[in-house]
């Protein structure tokens, strides 16, 4: 795979003539100075440093550059579920921050127990025991450990092109070319199949589940599969059949199923969880992301009972495992999406979005398909034949059109523009966001 092809493979990429068109073009030089200061003292990545611009402030679906220009952000890093700057999570925070703000290991707190109890309640079936970490990549890693104890086995199946984290356990079972290539060796027994496609409504869809079924079947001793049940980069969403078929074969072959749910949990796709879109409740959920309500870094692995068998292992060991702070913009979220009805609030508006985004489609010839589940969606593009522009000249040039205009988002794939708004996004705001991203297309496709 090439290095232009890996670089769009999970976002934008940060070293393009067009985004440097665009920062000459938008930023002050005081901006660009600052930028040139960021990218003089942090290491360079892709899809981080060099940096597009600089904020100064945030505030429910709102970011604002240091310049005062305000965007809609439908990217967020699948963390503002209930708003930037939330009044409820700020509070808690700030009086958490009075009393405990920090709780060694070897101790606990109210506020983490209180965490964990209120998890135990609201997550699918059984899935009663948890623990925390500071980032959904850590989360993955101990779902990985704790797999490896429950069953004496190591090999795990996964799909090529997902994403579960950074971290190089989380690489080595996630399947992107960009994050692996060049690393080396990987952890042993990560087996890849390919993803299953997206369901476009067929809920009876089970898509390729019999190419894994195979795997199983040969390979014998699999410790867990482990995926995203939607797709949170290109919004993938299979059939309801195909993750029941899965749940099916890891009952069959003694396997755990393990679902990354870190940046689709909580509302984003209209239910507090993902799988219950699907009646499939895995072994083990990893949450994440807007856990910490935009503010702080939480994760969670939520197992079931039967799986509290690794007494004798440091599964996690977190210097932040059971930050009280942390815990209480938790608490925070939860209580937000609960008493604002948030979850309510996401299946309205996933309709009034969703009508809006089919009539852009029947509008401009280069959208291949809409698809999504709650507040998330994506727009794929294709090379239509009235333009010379590839798909993914398309997309970025979407990319730096709605920027001007005002509205953020991510590209996923290169040809994916992937939309997330937070859950406290008014009607008022989506309405801009689609004129934003009609008035780009009739602007790139000219």
């Amino acid at each position: 795979m090439s290095p232009k092809k890996m670089d769009r493979s999970e976002g934008d990429v940060n070293a393009s003539a067009l985004r440097a068109e665009w920062m000459e073009q938008q930023l002050s030089p005081s901006t660009r100075a600052l930028l040139e200061e960021d990218s003089r003292y942090f290491l360079h990545q892709s899809l981080s440093t060099p940096c597009l611009n600089a904020l100064e402030s945030c505030d429910g679906a709102i970011i604002r550059d240091v310049e005062g220009r305000a965007y809609l952000d439908f990217h967020g890093n699948s963390v503002h579920q209930v708003g930037y700057h939330n009044e409820r999570v700020i509070e808690a925070i700030k009086k958490q921050l009075e009393t405990l703000p920090f709780c060694p290991r070897r101790y606990t707190n109210d506020v983490a127990v209180t965490l964990a109890r209120r998890l135990a309640q609201i997550a699918p079936g059984n899935l009663c025991k948890c623990l925390f970490a500071p980032a959904g990549a850590l989360a993955i890693s101990m779902a990985l450990k704790l797999a490896r104890v429950a069953t004496g086995r190591f090999k795990t199946i996964s799909f090529w092109g997902a994403f579960h984290g950074a971290s190089l356990d989380a690489i080595s079972i996630g399947g992107e070319a960009m994050f692996r290539s060049g690393m080396g060796p990987l952890l042993p027994g990560a087996i890849h199949v390919p993803p299953p496609n997206d369901c476009g409504g067929d809920e009876s869809d089970c898509g390729n589940v019999e190419y894994l079924a195979s795997v199983m079947e040969h390979e014998g001793d699999i410790a867990a599969v482990i995926a995203e049940p939607i797709r949170c980069t290109d919004v993938t969403r299979p059939g309801r059949a195909y993750w029941q078929r899965v749940r099916e074969l890891c009952d069959q072959h003694g396997a755990l199923l393990i679902f990354d749910e870190v940046p689709t949990c909580l509302g984003r796709t209209g239910t507090l969880f993902a799988c219950e879109h699907y009646g499939v409740i895995p072994d083990i959920l990893c949450i994440g992301k807007g856990l910490g309500g935009g503010v702080m870094p939480l994760a969670a692995v939520l197992a079931r009972e039967g799986l509290d068998v690794a007494a004798a292992y440091s599964l996690g060991h977190f210097t932040h495992e059971k930050s009280p702070v942390a815990c209480a913009a938790a608490l925070a979220v939860l209580d937000c999406i609960e008493e604002e009805h948030l979850l309510e609030r996401s299946q309205t508006l996933c309709g009034t979005l969703f009508a809006k985004l089919q009539a852009l489609g029947e509008k401009h010839r280069c959208i291949r398909e809409i698809r999504g589940v709650g507040l998330l969606a994506g727009i794929e593009l294709f090379s239509a034949a009235h333009t010379v522009l590839s798909a993914e000249a398309i997309a970025e040039r979407m990319l730096y059109a709605c920027l001007r205009r005002g509205l953020s988002f991510k590209v996923s794939r290169g040809n994916v523009l992937t939309l997330a708004p937070p859950l406290t996004i008014s009607e008022v705001e989506l309405q801009q966001a689609v004129d934003i991203l009609d008035a780009a297309f009739t602007e790139v496709l000219a």
